[in-house]
């Protein structure tokens, strides 16, 4: 034991939880705390904006596996977490924010930067504390850090007063977390298991549906070996992506509203639907009626909350998807797929994933593929939200999981370039790149200087058409042409910008260009790189399956 302040106290639980990097901006409730992280051995990273704060945790979670932390003030600091948290939430990355609050004797009397954190962030945390007792400090920490990574993963959020953080107690950090009601189920039944291989020996179509539960789990070597050993064709949600190679011979790609024809048309025909750390949502299931209709279901997910929130499953397991794979490839068959395989190649001859290029003007997927081509397929790909992302989703074939960084429940613009930098923090020595759209990056552009100031080579491509592009498509499809305020008149001119922080940057107006473009910014290591592609402006993303209706109506390219 030793005497030491409620501030003093988060300092060395964070070292005692491993934690690399602190993301956040100081404010007078949290004063006494960044005062006490000025001795810290680990590196704290001042931030522009508290959400790209959070962002930049996200990242590093997401590239990790391990928590990202956060600190920030009371009062707007600790608003300003909120978009970065619900995002977090929807995706299941975890976290720990430490938000300042106003003495706790003042807590209620509206004083100054005062908001009920814990009330606005409520629905939107794994779980939240509001400390009082510097006593309850170390049980509060350890708690939240255990809550973030285990089970189903998730944001959580300790309200710390500055009283408190003045408090001085004998720090003890516990070495285990004991949380009356909260026992996540691992291991998956053993007779559900053998139902699901039951299941699998009897079908003639499988497919194999996995979701971000997968990269979570860390389950990608035990899924290829289970999607090598079925020889069932395999396909991810936009979250899953890399759980299983861009590349390999039985991937069909995306699955859902933007995914491959081929990839939707399989499920819509499958007799087994194998769904393995995923949640059917509304993006891949559009019409629950009309959603793999002839198909059996098995699910898999930590979750119980998400089997059959969305669709009957009949054969349900509960568990950690790393260990019921595990079991699963134990007792396994082959199924003869040879027949399904020829019937999804054909599939792909008559509506393979494609775009018609030319030579007049920067064709967004040309981009993108020329981004995999060079920058490679073990980079660390992080996206905003829009076009650019269902293209990048499409056209980057990753090597792995823990590459394809995205907002993907919540959707939000301004998610990619922080989360870049939070990727580049925990992997200083890997490529990074985000591909973003002129709407997108212009939501944390002052990240920049974060980037410059810790001299880090990410690389930000971004797809210039002038539009807040989704928006447009959907106004052009759905709203008759009639683009309100979707045009995005005002851009800046990006390398400039960029060159003001003290980063660099081309801009790409040939197609000639594009590749030239993408080594040079190979070379540049030492600081942000924009490529600034002014591409088509009204480019669709195809294919697409509007939003509630069913693989039936598919729209793609004439």
């Amino acid at each position: 034991m030793a005497e030491m302040t409620g501030a003093k106290a988060v300092v060395e639980a964070f070292s005692k939880e491993g934690v690399e990097y602190v993301f956040g901006l100081p404010g007078g409730a949290c004063l006494p705390l960044y005062d006490a992280l000025y001795d810290a051995k680990f590196k704290v990273i001042l931030v522009r904006h508290e959400q790209g704060a959070v962002h930049m945790a996200e990242g590093y979670a997401r590239a990790t596996g391990k928590p990202g932390v956060v600190v920030v003030t009371s009062g707007p600091g600790a608003t300003n977490t909120v978009t970065g948290i619900a995002d977090a939430y929807m995706d299941s990355i975890p976290l720990v924010v430490v938000t300042g609050q106003v003495k706790s004797f003042l807590i209620g009397n509206d004083a100054f930067q005062e908001a009920d954190v814990t009330g606005i962030t409520r629905p939107i945390t794994k779980h939240n504390y509001l400390v009082k007792n510097v006593l309850d400090l170390p049980r509060v920490l350890k708690e939240a850090f255990w809550l973030a990574s285990h089970g189903r993963p998730g944001p959580v959020l300790v309200d710390f007063p500055s009283d408190v953080s003045l408090a001085k107690f004998d720090f003890h950090y516990p070495e285990t977390v004991n949380i009356r009601g909260f026992k996540p189920v691992l291991q998956g039944h053993p007779g559900q298991i053998k139902k699901a291989a039951k299941l699998i020996a009897e079908s003639k179509r499988p497919v194999v549906y996995t979701g971000g539960g997968v990269i979570i789990s860390g389950a990608s070597k035990e899924l290829i070996e289970f999607v090598e050993k079925t020889k069932a064709p395999c396909t991810n949600t936009l979250m899953g992506l890399g759980g299983v190679p861009g590349t390999h011979p039985q991937f069909m790609g995306m699955l859902g509203m933007h995914g491959t024809v081929y990839a939707n048309r399989a499920v819509h025909e499958s007799d087994l639907l194998i769904a393995v750390g995923a949640r059917f949502d509304d993006r891949v299931t559009g019409d629950l009626t009309k959603f793999a209709p002839k198909a059996k279901v098995i699910h898999m997910d930590v979750d119980p909350s998400a089997i059959s929130k969305n669709i009957k499953v009949d054969v349900p397991i509960v568990g950690d998807v790393k260990q019921i794979l595990a079991e699963l490839n134990k007792i396994v068959k082959p199924v003869d797929t040879a027949a399904w395989f020829a019937e999804i190649e054909q599939w792909k001859k008559e509506s393979p994933l494609r775009y018609k290029d030319d030579d007049k003007e920067i064709r967004p997927q040309y981009a993108i593929q020329k981004l995999c081509e060079i920058l490679g397929g073990d980079a660390i790909v992080t996206t905003d939200v829009g076009q650019h992302q269902m293209w990048a989703a499409q056209y980057y074939k990753l090597n792995g999981p823990n590459q394809f960084l995205t907002s993907g429940g919540l959707g939000t613009m301004g998610y990619g370039f922080p989360a870049a930098i939070g990727a580049q923090f925990a992997f200083p020595k890997k490529t990074v790149v985000c591909i973003s759209g002129d709407g997108s990056i212009q939501m944390n552009i002052q990240e920049m200087a974060t980037a410059v100031v810790n001299k880090l080579p990410v690389k930000i491509a971004i797809i210039n058409n002038n539009y807040l592009g989704m928006v447009r498509q959907w106004q052009e499809a759905f709203y008759n042409h009639r683009y309100s305020s979707s045009e995005m008149s005002g851009n800046p001119d990006f390398v400039k910008l960029a060159e003001a922080y003290g980063g660099c940057g081309q801009r790409v107006v040939k197609k000639e260009d594009v590749e030239k473009a993408i080594h040079w910014s190979k070379t540049i290591t030492d600081r942000p790189c924009v490529l600034d592609f002014i591409v088509r402006e009204e480019e669709n993303v195809f294919p697409m399956i509007p939003s509630g209706k069913s693989f039936e109506e598919i729209m793609d390219m004439a």
